[in-house]
């Protein structure tokens, strides 16, 4: 997997030249966009919530939005979000009861509680594709140092291909279910700290166009 490339990941969107209003095009909608969420999204997220893909509520959904809205990416297609990543900071080495509520600011570890793809948009390799670009983008962030979550075991093979690793049993269960915790290590911050004046989330919003690469890649 590639880590880093010669360029930053995330440039600020460049101001495009004047243009006469006779040609120039308005109220239009660009065909991909990756941007952090935010509350005004916290709708959009639970309508994918109810087809049983996310395990947060709506009120969960609006307070890591609230708290903390520069851990969550969403993926939108022509202003509609087709897929989503909502995280918050953690400051122990494993996961507990609390990580699913709690925002820790000084942790070091994200702390990926969802990620889903609308039912309409799966088999199209979305969801990794949105996680590699959570991963890089968490490469940005100086004071995280490894990503983790927990999932059922048949969600194992799919975080593995996006390069995490079993950490052992999750010590949290809910209801019946029971999960295994991943992790991953998040490396090459002397890098992108060279280039963090063109991350600046959420005071100055930023698009992430998709790439023709991107849309390759397989599931």
């Amino acid at each position: 997997m590639s880590v880093v490339g010669s360029q930053p990941f995330i440039k600020p969107m460049q101001t495009s030249p004047s243009v006469s209003p006779g040609i120039q095009r308005r109220h239009t909608l660009p065909a991909s966009e990756v941007r952090p969420l935010n509350t005004q999204d916290a709708i959009s997220v639970f309508e994918i919530e109810r087809e049983g893909e996310c395990p947060l509520h709506l009120d969960e959904v609006r307070h890591f939005l609230t708290l903390c809205p520069e851990f969550s990416m969403g993926w939108f297609e022509e202003g509609r979000l087709v897929a989503f990543i909502i995280g918050s900071l953690w400051d122990q080495d494993r996961l507990t009861s609390d990580a699913l509520t709690l925002h820790k600011p000084r942790g070091s570890t994200a702390h990926i509680h969802v990620l889903a793809v609308h039912r309409t948009f799966r088999q199209q390799g979305k969801g990794p594709i949105l996680m590699w670009r959570y991963l890089q983008y968490l490469r940005c962030l100086p004071n995280v140092r490894r990503a983790a979550l927990m999932c059922e075991d048949f969600l194992i093979p799919f975080y593995r291909k996006s390069g995490f690793k079993v950490l052992g049993r999750c010590a949290i269960t809910v209801a019946n279910l029971t999960f295994t915790e991943m992790w991953y290590p998040i490396s090459g911050h002397a890098y992108m700290r060279r280039n963090s004046e063109a991350i600046r989330f959420p005071q100055h919003p930023l698009t992430l166009p998709l790439t023709k690469t991107d849309e390759q890649v397989d599931v």
